[in-house]
């Protein structure tokens, strides 16, 4: 029997009576009841008939069609699906489209910027910021935010859940809300992996208020060491100067007491600690500003310590505590001054938390990451402790 001859395009819009109507091989037209007409192609796929649509007749004339089909055909005839291909293609075209998930990090810093205006609180505005900086972003700053589980808020909390109970609990809650602003803008789906209340977390970590209470070294509260500086000023003192001196630097007491004028760099302000006298027995390097300098008595003549006792040896282990408690009797330790300085740096400063942990010469990271470190950031620390000597109000004039 003679294959029919496909239709014109004249016979093809003369078809208005609704139905599908056969244009050439395997082509068809669907004309609707409202008047609309679109191509079909149709084929056999496992012994059934299959219908795929080609698109509206007024988007695609009859000479496209024709070739489409004719195309369609010999992707069947090589045993292919062009429905579950085409399928294929639109899974792939929305996997294309979604929107990049941002990171936790970037969510944060949306997240903050579009909450900061109704923080009436000015300190409630610069602890946000710094905190998540300090305590969450170098653990799951980079991670996608849909990405972060229970496991990941554990990484931020177990440090300091027994040690920083308050603080840790105020963090908790922010990332709580970071992630339940992710995934009301759709980035993340499922439960909010940092709330308390219905959640993991208190199945994996004790309640604050059950926690034991961790006796630290007092320390004086960063804003009243300005007040306390210009006590010392006035003081005058050896173990004034020595205070201040460990106040300006980050230093502990020790470092303090047997610090050498041999040790002092003047021209490059630097003042590096041998192995054997730091805690965790690696050198140390200290930048220092004028105002530390100045406190450091210009001719070593006398002795070689930087602050000699009158007898011209390192001063006395309990100097510099003794004069701190003739001025403050709530219990406050010269270590403690380093907390101060920490606390400081997280809630006023944006400084990066592994550069503030260096001016503390701690060392953040396992023993891979560190050897692989090469660099202690002395000049980001000099930018760190020049803004440090500045809120302790001693600079220079």
């Amino acid at each position: 029997m003679a294959q029919a001859r496909a239709l014109t395009a004249t016979q093809v819009n003369a078809l208005t009576k609704e139905g599908v109507h056969w244009v050439a091989p395997s082509l068809y037209i669907q004309v609707r009841d409202h008047g609309t007409r679109s191509w079909l192609f149709r084929y056999s796929r496992n012994g059934t008939n299959q219908w795929m649509g080609l698109g509206s007749t007024e988007e695609k004339p009859l000479s496209d069609a024709r070739d489409e089909a004719a195309m369609l055909r010999v992707k069947v005839k090589r045993g292919e699906d062009p429905i579950a291909s085409k399928r294929e293609v639109q899974a792939q075209r929305k996997i294309d489209m979604k929107p990049k998930i941002p990171t936790f990090a970037e969510c944060a810093e949306k997240y903050i910027a579009s909450h900061k205006s109704g923080w009436k609180n000015e300190k409630h505005a610069q602890q946000w910021p710094s905190t998540i900086e300090m305590y969450v972003n170098p653990f799951i700053g980079k991670l996608p935010v849909d990405q972060v589980a229970v496991e990941d808020v554990l990484k931020v909390l177990k440090p300091i859940w027994t040690s920083k109970p308050e603080t840790a609990s105020r963090v908790r809650g922010r990332i709580e809300q970071i992630l339940g602003w992710a995934s009301a803008m759709g980035y993340r789906s499922g439960d909010n992996p940092a709330q308390w209340k219905g959640g993991a977390l208190p199945h994996l970590l004790p309640a604050i208020g059950k926690i034991a209470k961790v006796e630290h070294r007092k320390a004086v509260p960063y804003q009243d060491v300005p007040k306390l500086m210009a006590e010392l000023r006035k003081n005058g003192s050896i173990s004034a100067k020595a205070l201040m001196f460990t106040i300006l630097t980050g230093a502990r007491t020790t470092e303090t007491r047997e610090a050498t004028h041999s040790e002092i760099d003047r021209k490059a302000k630097v003042w590096t600690i041998p192995a054997n006298r730091m805690k965790a027995g690696r050198e140390h390097r200290v930048p220092l500003t004028d105002e530390a300098l100045a406190l450091i008595s210009s001719d070593p003549a006398d002795s070689k310590y930087l602050f000699p006792s009158p007898s011209g040896y390192a001063l006395s282990n309990m100097a510099m505590l003794q004069l701190l408690r003739g001025l403050r009797d709530d219990g406050s330790t010269v270590h403690g001054f380093r907390s101060s300085f920490r606390d400081w740096a997280a809630e006023q400063t944006d400084f990066p938390r592994e550069v503030v942990e260096a001016c503390l010469a701690h060392a953040l990271g396992d023993d891979a990451e560190l050897a692989y470190k090469r660099t202690d950031f002395l000049e980001k620390r000099r930018e760190i402790m020049s803004a440090w000597t500045k809120f302790c109000g001693i600079v220079q004039t």
